[in-house]
């Protein structure tokens, strides 16, 4: 059994590492290689770093980052954010991020997903899905004197940091991404980004059913159950947090401790 990962995520912006809620009213929390660094240390799995602004500003996610987090940090990392050509992702990956992340590009040139994982592997794509509810459960009739039944959720993917909807159907998309070469799927609700109330359980296992490679739950942790839940109920592969990490509420070792005595297997 493969054990299930625990990912810290640094949102970054201006050089420094944010956190908001959805999306929006960031607070500073940082160095981002020094908490990475940090992080590292105290046992994460691996890291992501988001360049938040980077697709919005019409900039390259900077590339002295990604030294810099090479230089210290000796756990495989992610970096995203304003990637949208091939060289992009082979700048990133040289110096010394082992994967790259692609939402706003993946969505406007799908041909890309595809030409990063022939030329560096599937194992160095991630796809970032960035999902908002569109409709919630409930009941219709099935007809006439014969009962109702439940609607399942809907969810459409935004691109440019949340904040423009594509019309795009999540399940559909990442059945699409899976199939053009992505070697991982990181999927973030935007509802329940920062609000550290739980990650959408529903979004996770309705990817997670869809797909066989692996997906990173991302967008409420709150603390230890909500890890558990996302991984046993919600059916993904490694959970993805912040807010809780960022500001001292849980560590790794605290987070993981109660994992394990819950039956899920994580690393030391």
């Amino acid at each position: 059994m493969l054990a299930k990962r625990i990912i810290p995520c640094l949102d970054v912006k201006d050089g420094r590492v944010v956190k908001g809620r959805s999306f929006v009213n960031l607070r500073d929390a940082g160095d981002p290689v020094e908490a990475g660094k940090a992080y590292s240390d105290a046992g994460a799995d691996e890291l992501v770093f988001l360049d938040i602004t980077a697709t919005l500003e019409a900039r390259k996610t900077i590339l002295a980052l990604a030294a810099r987090v090479a230089e210290e940090v000796f756990i495989p990392f992610t970096i995203g954010g304003g990637i949208s050509t091939i060289a992009d992702a082979r700048s990133l990956l040289s110096a010394g991020a082992e994967k790259i992340s692609i939402n706003t590009a993946a969505v406007k040139n799908k041909p890309l997903i595809t030409e990063v994982s022939e030329a560096f592997g599937n194992q160095a794509v991630v796809v970032a899905i960035d999902a908002k509810r569109v409709g919630s459960t409930g009941f219709q009739p099935v007809g006439k004197n014969t009962g109702y039944k439940p609607v399942p959720p809907k969810w459409e993917v935004y691109i440019n940091a949340g904040t423009t909807p594509t019309g795009l159907d999540v399940i559909k998309w990442a059945k699409e991404v899976e199939a053009l070469g992505a070697g991982e799927i990181m999927l973030t609700s935007i509802d329940s980004d920062g609000h550290t109330a739980g990650y959408d359980i529903e979004l996770n296992a309705a990817v997670n059913e869809a797909v066989s490679i692996p997906v990173i739950a991302s967008g409420g942790a709150g603390g230890p159950e909500d890890m558990l839940a996302v991984l046993t109920e919600g059916k993904a592969d490694a959970a993805l947090a912040a807010s809780i990490f960022h500001y001292g509420t849980y560590t790794i070792a605290a987070v993981k401790d109660y994992l394990r005595n819950h039956g899920v297997h994580v690393r030391s």
